[in-house]
């Protein structure tokens, strides 16, 4: 995979992740989910008013990043199922090790919270990699584009 490859599907990855999330995250019933992972445990209080919009754009580029890079990394072009399957399985582990490390040290959420987080993350994840496989299907070849390949008869 080439830096355009990457780039290209960072940028539409981090997008489905933001906008997959955000539609997710953001409509009752998972919003009031959201509130009380948040408010579990000893701590609370502990949700923004209002959230950093920048900062939840760069984690969602990051995990474009990871998604693209599972998908690019295989020998042979990805299909759209099977890069909806990498990247719900990229989403799940990447939240998975977030979640049980960030319970692990603080007094945020609940086993029973921190165990659906990493499950509710395989749809944003699903999503960014069916997106992912998509563009990388449409260039023909990762890394290769079209033009290149009709070129080579």
């Amino acid at each position: 995979m080439d830096l355009k490859a990457l780039t290209i599907g960072t940028i539409v990855g981090g997008i489905t992740v933001f906008a997959t999330g955000f539609l997710l995250f953001s409509v009752p019933p998972l919003s009031d989910f959201y509130v009380y992972a948040l408010d579990a445990g000893s701590a609370t209080g502990v949700q923004r008013d209002a959230p950093l919009v920048w900062a939840a754009l760069l984690g969602a580029l990051s995990y474009g990043a990871l998604v693209t890079l599972a998908i690019g990394s295989r020998a042979r072009q990805t299909s759209v199922a099977a890069g909806m399957r990498t990247g719900a399985v990229v989403g799940f582990l990447l939240w998975f090790t977030a979640d049980f490390m960030f319970f692990a040290t603080s007094n945020v959420g609940t086993t029973v919270s921190t165990a659906i987080g990493p499950l509710l993350e395989l749809v944003p994840g699903a999503f960014a990699g069916g997106v992912v496989a998509t563009v990388f299907r449409a260039r023909s070849v990762v890394g290769t584009p079209k033009a290149a390949q009709l070129s080579r008869g």
